[in-house]
């Protein structure tokens, strides 16, 4: 792939950079991704890329970071909704299974840094996921202390339907198989959280 003609491509370089990296970094890790190719995505060379990154650290720091971001402005969307706790639980829900259902390489970049650890992703995932599972957690027990049932255990249950839509994001033509064409996000999030019965389950429905 040549370099583009000037005035041709008017996403900047870094954003090019970035989009590519995110496509390499979630298809064969940090470890095998080599700079040349994901250069070569962006329409550069790799001696361009390291001028506007570093390093191949630098690089995949800002494609995970960047990536985070993306969701975390996504769910305070609906964190700062009006509405009844239930109603926004669902909102917040229905929008995260949206965001990751049409950012397969995030699912699979965060999945991959959960299993391998050999790249520097650890320590982003410390500085970027745990706030965000932080946040959700808190307005969790703050907003839906009324509704919420009090013996559950709300991070681990935050947890369990989070990395549930990771993985059939991430799983590709295996999703159908394994889980189905119904999406169960918002039932579980219901049965493990609220102080509901299937009759005012299906009156939140109508």
């Amino acid at each position: 792939m040549g370099r583009p003609r000037a005035g041709t491509n008017r996403t900047s370089t870094p954003e090019r950079l970035l989009q590519a990296a995110e496509v390499a970094f979630s298809a064969v890790g940090f470890g095998t991704a080599k700079l040349a190719d994901i250069a070569q995505r962006a329409g550069i060379r790799r001696p361009s890329l390291l001028y506007h990154f570093a390093s191949k650290e630098d690089l995949y720091a800002a494609t995970v970071e960047r990536c985070i971001a993306r969701l975390r402005r996504a769910l305070s969307e609906v964190f700062e909704a009006d509405g009844d706790f239930t109603t926004r639980l669902m909102q917040t829900t229905e929008r995260y299974v949206e965001f990751v259902q049409g950012e397969p390489e995030l699912s699979r970049l965060v999945l991959r840094e959960l299993l391998d650890g050999n790249g520097p992703g650890q320590k982003i995932l410390l500085r970027q996921i745990v706030p965000l599972v932080d946040d959700v957690e808190r307005f969790i027990r703050t907003q839906g202390k009324d509704v919420v049932r009090p013996d559950v255990p709300v991070r681990a249950a935050v947890l369990m339907m989070a990395s549930d839509v990771f993985l059939r994001s991430a799983t590709g033509p295996l999703k159908q198989p394994l889980w189905g064409e119904e999406d169960h996000a918002k039932s579980l999030a219901r049965i493990l959280l609220l102080h509901e019965t299937p009759d005012q389950e299906d009156r939140q429905e109508q």
